[in-house]
């Protein structure tokens, strides 16, 4: 593989062209190939749609010399996962150069370390919401030459209009190109290859995303079935959410549960099962709303619709703890050193959890919360709804 810039051959080591002089096949997008043109000698191959096909095309030729074209660091957004997971270490090569993201971070003046990197090629806008702290700088790849323009409408129609948008188009080229607007008075047709620097900054009344679990529940949309600020905050402590794995929300009513675990952390995955469509509907526009919009939700009926779904690390009973076989089935599919939370608001389900408790071990533990209200011109404190939560590990 090597990492070919806006600066054509130019740019590359001696190594990097005589590799590409010498290979029996070049591969690469139709820009690649037309940077490295003057070098090529062999065959060529511009990545087909979808590429699957091409890398085919790659694995056919195992054992010869082939030369793969990337934009700059092929390992930095690029092919070289996609290849190595096909190729062993020890039978290929990586001749990397300046990534984009170095080259922008170089032209404004951002250290690296510093920056956050979001890619929105192939992937959904709402991504960049949890992003949107006030005083951050992230980077952003875009999918084509609209993706700037369709950021500062989203930006500016959240309250972040006043940030400043930094284009910066065909970096390292002799086209190179950098021009700043902020998001409310964007106004400019960016080349097809560009990305931006954001340096976030917020209207009063923006829509921040805390970073905190227990977001107020104005946040979510919901007819009123939801585990409340309070609960879900001690909920999500109790499930201790890890970096990439996934969370099984039985009966996820407007999914609340399921998306903070996604904001925890950029690789955390949930499934939210539901047998209500009007609230399968609302969790996904709460997701969507709330930049996690991978969730995916299921309209199932516990325990059955648990079957052959992947393996959950934690599972959160929210609503049906007391079915048949639900807290068997979840706890059978659950992973060695997982965790499994349930809440309960009625007896009943206390009665479940408790059997629980006394199959799996764990804790149970009674969860009240009071707010402040009015009686008559005076104030006292009105107990809201207490709920019973039981919490295990599995050996």
């Amino acid at each position: 593989m090597v990492g070919i810039g806006e600066d054509g051959v130019e740019g590359l080591s001696s190594t990097a062209r005589a590799l590409v002089t010498a290979a029996e096949l070049v591969v690469g997008g139709a820009r690649h190939l037309a940077l490295a043109a003057s070098l090529i000698r062999g065959e060529t191959l511009a990545w087909p749609t979808p590429m699957a096909a091409g890398l085919e095309s790659v694995m056919a030729r195992r054992g010869r010399a082939v030369v793969v074209l990337a934009s700059g660091d092929p390992f930095d957004h690029g092919i070289g996962v996609q290849i190595s997971m096909r190729v062993p270490l020890a039978q290929m090569l990586c001749l990397p150069a300046p990534s984009s993201i170095s080259l922008a971070c170089g032209r404004l003046g951002w250290a690296r370390q510093e920056t956050a990197v979001l890619s929105l090629c192939g992937r959904p806008l709402e991504r960049l919401a949890p992003l949107l702290q006030p005083g951050r700088r992230l980077l952003v790849l875009s999918a084509d030459e609209a993706t700037p323009g369709t950021v500062a409408a989203y930006l500016t129609s959240r309250g972040f209009g006043p940030s400043r948008l930094h284009l910066l188009e065909a970096l390292g080229g002799p086209d190179e190109r950098v021009r700043s607007f902020t998001a409310a008075r964007f106004d400019a047709e960016p080349k097809r290859l560009n990305l931006f620097g954001l340096e976030v900054d917020a209207e009063p009344g923006a829509r921040v995303i805390p970073l905190a679990p227990g977001l107020d529940d104005a946040w979510f949309e919901h007819d009123g079935q939801i585990t409340k600020r309070e609960i879900r905050a001690l909920t999500l402590s109790a499930l201790a959410p890890l970096a990439g794995e996934r969370l099984w929300d039985i009966g996820c009513g407007s999914g609340s549960v399921a998306i903070e675990w996604m904001l925890r952390h950029p690789a955390n995955r949930a499934i939210g099962l539901e047998l209500d469509a009007q609230r399968c509907a609302r969790a996904a526009r709460n997701a969507a709303a709330l930049g996690v919009p991978d969730l995916w939700v299921i309209q199932v009926r516990a325990p059955d619709g648990l079957a052959g779904l992947p393996p959950p690390d934690a599972v959160f009973i929210g609503g049906g703890a007391r079915g048949p076989g639900v807290i068997e089935a979840a706890w059978a599919a659950l992973r060695s050193g997982g965790r499994m939370v349930a809440n309960s608001v009625t007896l009943e389900t206390d009665a479940a959890l408790f059997a629980a408790r006394q199959t799996y071990g764990g804790t149970l533990t009674r969860l009240s919360v009071e707010r402040l209200d009015t009686v008559g011109r005076l104030h006292a404190y009105r107990p809201a709804m207490t709920v019973a939560q039981w919490s295990a590990v599995k050996p």
